[in-house]
């Protein structure tokens, strides 16, 4: 085992930790750890553009960004988080473009915008021009650029390092803090790829920028690496987890592979049609049409398809039309997104409609943060030292829904806030005493599935995970069909007991990082459910058919997810957890070992007063 000891350690390379760590390493020593190589985290995969009210091309302004954002997100946006991030997107992007990335240009070589989902002038009035791109690749470019300028202001990178543990000085899981007590980050616990030994990071500050958890859905737009582990680590730790039954899910993924084509490609004059040839979406939006928000768009055309309107030989997906936009066009604006539906489909798009279904995207929740980026344990009190930023994190500026682009921005804004806050944290703080063997957890859970003899093959657990979300917990939901997911949960949690992997080795085991990657997607699957099974309304990304209104009166506020000890007298412990003694959602969930309680946080209003979501 070895020990490192840096100021700031920053958990995931993609958009949000680099953006972190490039503000974190000009003022302490930084460290980033990241199990993939930087320029392959999942922020590259993001084509469609950074949204920011430069009125580079039409009038605009961050309030009405705020508002839509706000709007867009179900009013479950914290209006104060919506406020910073609408303010600082135009600094946001004008700092990429300093730092070299090379957006798209206007004739007179301004920043290009286009329009997006949701984004509109002067309160609904029409869509507007807001998403700066660079193409359809502007993650792509975004991560390049970042990389290249940490790698110039010599920041320090540990590549294919997998955390598996975060350390802190009271294990919030194990029970309540002694009043009056503080929470405190002291390192994380890792495992290197190349060589199987472990290492512990010491730190005085600890920032979370590992992304999301896609894949414990079969159909997905996420990448085979977006297994929730930041999330899961600190649900383990007894960190609530906010929000985490709000889960994206794309409209446009390539049907039957969840492959993303952008809505950068609704942006540039792509209509979604259905079998019968008709624009569906003037039905259920009729002012901006297929720029819609993701939520109601994702269900208008699931709705297609359950109505008997589908397209192709099992009419299970609808079809998005590019034929009448000039092939030039397409080329110059959407070069990639054209080229998957040639590769994966053989369909031409100059010629013919892409076939498209909603695919998972993008999680809501994460863990609870403020606008500085610390992290909270309860409603209101943040544990020391400890941050997070990007997907992983809910701060909350996407509410039940998040707005095409705001996730870019989001990664730029509060990454960058999340370096500033931990680096200025750990000037002053002094590191906290590591326990007596901080690796032993991990050590002994590693060692115990990589020489199990035999037992559950990860695959078919996986499988099994994703199939089931897939079909009880997407688009559409009920209590019937989460009650199902929910059972299929506990079932997979005790199969996987006794997973066991074919790859004994101690170097370069990716079988026996999947297998701990899957004990994290299960952790995630469970908040997801039992969160979707407890809100009663439908709002946003979360639609139950048997409470097909959103329920201001009862479910304006988020729902927060404690991993708790059962209780000693073996009845349900109602309430919620550390700092939610009201039991404002009283509900919890009893697992073999642990129960997952619901408890909840009021929702921050500032201007803007709930009001009924047209389109």
């Amino acid at each position: 085992m070895q020990i490192h000891q840096y100021d700031v350690v920053i958990v995931g390379a993609g958009g949000a930790g680099m953006r972190a760590a490039l503000e974190s390493s000009t003022r302490v020593r930084t460290a980033v750890i990241s199990k993939l190589y930087p320029t392959r985290s999942h922020t590259g995969a993001a084509q469609g553009g950074m949204c920011a009210a430069l009125a580079n091309v039409e009038e605009d302004n961050w309030e009405w960004h705020t508002f839509d954002t706000v709007k867009g997100g179900d009013y479950l946006v914290d209006q104060d988080a919506a406020e910073v991030m609408a303010k600082e997107a135009i600094d946001a992007v004008l700092d990429l473009e300093k730092m070299g990335l090379p957006f798209n240009r206007t004739p007179e070589g301004r920043i290009d915008q286009r329009r997006f989902g949701g984004h509109t002038r002067n309160h609904g009035e029409a869509a507007v021009r807001r998403s700066c791109y660079a193409a359809d690749r502007t993650g792509h470019m975004i991560l390049q650029t970042l990389y290249q300028q940490c790698v110039k202001n010599e920041v320090e990178f540990f590549n294919e390092f997998y955390v598996l543990d975060l350390l802190v000085d009271h294990d919030l899981a194990a029970g309540h803090v002694p009043e009056g007590e503080e929470v405190t980050v002291s390192g994380v616990v890792a495992y290197e790829l190349a060589t199987g030994e472990i290492h512990v990071f010491r730190a005085k500050s600890v920032v979370l920028a590992t992304g999301g958890a896609g894949k414990i859905f079969k159909t997905t737009s996420n990448a085979h690496t977006l297994t929730g582990d930041g999330m899961a680590l600190a649900y383990r730790r007894g960190i609530p987890l906010e929000d985490m039954e709000f889960f994206q899910f794309h409209p446009t993924g390539l049907a039957g592979l969840g492959i993303l084509l952008s809505e950068a490609a609704r942006g540039e004059g792509a209509i979604l049609r259905n079998s019968e040839g008709e624009r569906f979406m003037e039905r259920y939006a009729p002012t901006i049409k297929d720029l819609a928000p993701r939520d109601i768009v994702a269900r208008s055309m699931a709705n297609e398809v359950r109505e008997g309107r589908g397209a192709g030989p099992n009419k299970d997906y609808v079809l998005l039309d590019l034929t009448h936009l000039e092939p030039a066009h397409i080329d110059a604006k959407l070069p990639d997104i054209t080229e998957f539906a040639r590769t994966y489909l053989g369909v031409e798009p100059y010629t013919e409609p892409v076939p498209v279904y909603p695919t998972a995207h993008y999680a809501m929740g994460g863990v609870p943060t403020n606008i500085e980026a610390q992290v909270l344990r309860n409603e209101t009190d943040v544990i020391r030292g400890l941050f997070a930023a990007g997907e992983v994190a809910c701060v909350s500026v996407h509410g039940s829904n998040r707005l095409g682009t705001n996730s870019l921005l989001d990664i730029n804004v509060f990454g960058k806030r999340a370096g500033i806050s931990a680096a200025a944290y750990a000037v002053d703080a002094e590191f906290v005493e590591l326990p007596e063997d901080p690796a032993a957890t991990v050590t002994a859970g590693l060692e115990l599935i990589r020489t199990r003899p035999d037992g559950e093959r990860v695959a078919d657990i996986r499988k099994a995970l994703q199939e089931s979300m897939d079909l009880n917990a997407q688009v559409f939901r009920t209590k019937e069909s989460l009650t199902q997911a929910l059972e299929d949960i506990k079932a997979l949690r005790k199969r996987y007991l006794s997973v066991s992997v074919q790859d004994k080795s101690r170097t370069f085991n990716t079988d026996l990082l999947e297998a701990v990657e899957l004990g994290f997607l299960i952790d995630i699957a469970e908040t997801v459910v039992v969160g979707a099974l407890n809100r009663e309304e439908s709002r946003g990304g979360h639609f139950r058919e048997d409470f097909p209104k959103r329920d201001d009166e009862g479910f304006m506020k988020h729902t927060m997810a404690y991993r708790r000890p059962l209780p000693t007298d073996g009845h349900r412990q109602w309430g919620g957890g550390d700092g939610d003694t009201e039991g404002r959602f009283a509900y919890s969930e009893v697992f073999d070992d642990y129960q997952l309680v619901l408890g909840s946080k009021p929702v921050t209003m500032t201007r803007y007063q709930p009001m009924e979501r047209k389109y």
